[in-house]
């Protein structure tokens, strides 16, 4: 098992991220940016080499993204649907991922099998998500996925906030 620390603020942020392991050694660069159709982000290895990719090829409500492991293209992912929990599938890869997106935990399962596990963690040093992935080698796809859903996280939030802010000025008026 490897264990991963991402900012929480730069996870789904337009600019580069530094990715840590355990004992704070730099060992990704997550760099892209999200809002329309083609945008995409990549996780670099810190010599540069590309490793993995995730496209927006559809921009909406129901947004999908396009996974790409080393250049190939490996799975899409899309929201399945959303109650007291969110629930979205990766097509080829049969993978299911499930987030709460209030407490922004994520965890992705290959039927009985964990994936990965995302938990925001606390310390001196400030907010970080602590990504646990099972099998090290799915640790950039995972990452790239772990992105995608904090950026539909924090997009549905601008939606609720707009929303509010909007009845509240009505109100008032």
């Amino acid at each position: 098992m490897a264990v991963y620390y991402i900012e929480q603020i730069l996870l789904s942020a337009k600019v580069r991220t530094v990715i840590k392991d355990e004992k704070g050694k730099p060992v990704f660069l997550l760099v892209g940016s999200w809002g329309t159709r083609g945008d995409s982000i990549s996780i670099y290895r810190i010599d540069g080499e590309v490793l993995a990719s995730a496209k927006q090829t559809a921009f909406s409500r129901k947004s999908r993204f396009d996974l790409f492991d080393h250049h190939e293209k490996v799975g899409s992912l899309s929201r399945m649907f959303s109650m007291n929990r969110d629930f979205y599938f990766i097509k080829k890869l049969h993978w299911l991922a499930m987030g709460d997106i209030k407490n922004q935990e994520y965890k992705i399962y290959y039927l009985n099998d964990k994936i990965m596990q995302m938990n925001k963690e606390v310390n001196v040093k400030g907010d970080f998500f602590r990504i646990e992935v099972f099998k090290e080698e799915n640790a950039p796809l995972c990452i790239c996925i772990a992105a995608v859903l904090d950026y539909w996280a924090r997009k549905n939030n601008r939606v609720e906030e707009i929303f509010t802010k909007t009845a509240i000025n009505v109100q008032l008026s």
